[in-house]
């Protein structure tokens, strides 16, 4: 997931407008720009494709390879350029609420495609898919060389349509097959109660950082009566980040008053983010691990600099960026890598990551216990509750 604002920049427009005219330019016989810039190579290869290739090709088609194969020249997995099913798409995720069966794919490994969460009651869980199954098929389309992009997009389709994964499990060493039906989803992102056996612990899950998640997460408190609780626990182990303004508010609820994070552009001007005056002010852990990433990193970046809470699990992801969705013309957008960010200390942790002050691993294969029904906890959990406990003396 990563952190998104909205605008609408003139030299991407200006871009596409460009290729569209040299290619128009081309069809009518005239040749212009030649050799400006290696564009005089772009219009010989356009010459060629009109005159010599067997196959009809529109200029439509055309215009959106270039684009698309200037954005992925930039090496830069994050930045992307989006048709208009693929950016409705986005859009449809970004606000919570898709067709499809669940399943959340992990960052962290761009070879594989494997299963970072399924979300509650979705056909994937109601399925029994779990943390770390790798899909190894989608429809019967091997998935070895597939981006998550492409993945994404077959997993999604209407709701009442059908989708087949086969699925490794390490744990069992078996590849297994199942069909599912797809669902309107509508992913929950903050979940929160008191942790079993401990009453006076307030627990707080936060998946991802959706629009919705600093509304989410304050009806939540709320629900909870947070006040009468002497503790808390900040759950964002496997939180893949998401929506910049979401983590601010977030934050607010875990910081005093001050800088939230800096996001600082490719040119050095630097926008500060601020809180929003909501600090609980109480005792609290905060769980993180390899794949919190991004938004994730934001809130747990500025409440480790801000020495509010005491953070246990393992390294952190490390995306420090932030990438923008520019929207072009008929429904299409790219979203490039603007900004980075650093945390309050100023702290740039891209590629690097957060180091917990309580450093614990869970055991190979063994799941974390994310939103608990009993007091069967994970180590990282079990460690998090003793650390709170230590504090609440």
């Amino acid at each position: 997931m990563q952190e998104w604002n909205w605008k609408r920049v003139a030299k991407i427009v200006g871009t596409i407008l460009l290729i569209f005219c040299v290619l128009v330019t081309t069809m009518l016989g005239g040749i212009v720009l030649a050799n400006v810039n290696n564009v005089g190579r772009l219009v010989h290869v356009v010459q060629l494709i009109h005159s010599d290739y067997l196959e009809k090709v529109t200029t439509d088609q055309l215009v959106e390879g270039a684009t698309r194969g200037m954005v992925e020249k930039l090496g830069d997995p994050y930045s992307t350029y989006m048709n208009a099913k693929e950016n409705q798409e986005l859009l449809q995720m970004l606000n919570g609420k898709f067709g499809g069966i669940g399943i959340v794919l992990s960052l962290k490994d761009p070879k594989r495609l494997v299963v970072l969460s399924t979300i509650k009651n979705s056909p994937a869980s109601q399925a029994g898919i779990q943390l770390g199954d790798v899909v190894s098929e989608i429809n019967n389309a091997e998935t070895a060389s597939m981006d998550q992009e492409k993945a994404v997009d077959m997993l999604r389709g209407d709701p009442g349509t059908k989708v087949s994964l086969a699925l490794y499990r390490e744990s069992t060493n078996k590849t297994f097959t199942v069909s599912l039906t797809r669902e309107n989803i509508t992913v929950p992102t903050v979940d929160g109660e008191a942790l079993p056996g401990n009453p006076d612990i307030a627990y707080v899950d936060i998946s991802q950082f959706a629009p919705d998640t600093g509304t989410e997460l304050k009806d939540t408190l709320t629900k909870m009566d947070i006040k009468k609780f002497k503790g808390l626990i900040l759950d964002m182990r496997y939180n893949p980040g998401g929506e910049l303004n979401a983590a601010v508010q977030v934050a607010s609820y875990f910081i005093p008053k001050g800088p939230v994070v800096y996001i600082v552009d490719k040119k050095g001007n630097v926008d500060t983010e601020m809180t929003e005056n909501k600090y609980l002010g109480m005792p609290m852990v905060v769980l993180v691990n390899e794949e919190s990433a991004s938004a994730a990193e934001i809130v747990s970046g500025a409440i480790k600099d801000d020495k509010t809470a005491t953070l246990v699990g393992v390294k952190t992801f490390g995306k420090g960026i932030v990438q923008t969705i520019f929207p072009l013309d008929g429904g299409t957008s790219v979203k490039l890598t603007t900004a980075k960010y650093l945390t309050p200390n100023k702290v740039s942790i891209n590629k690097i990551g957060i180091e917990p002050d309580v450093i614990v691993e869970l055991p190979k294969g063994q799941p974390a216990t994310i939103s608990p029904m009993d007091t069967s906890f994970d180590p990282q959990l079990q460690k998090a509750l003793q650390t709170l406990q230590e504090k609440l003396k």
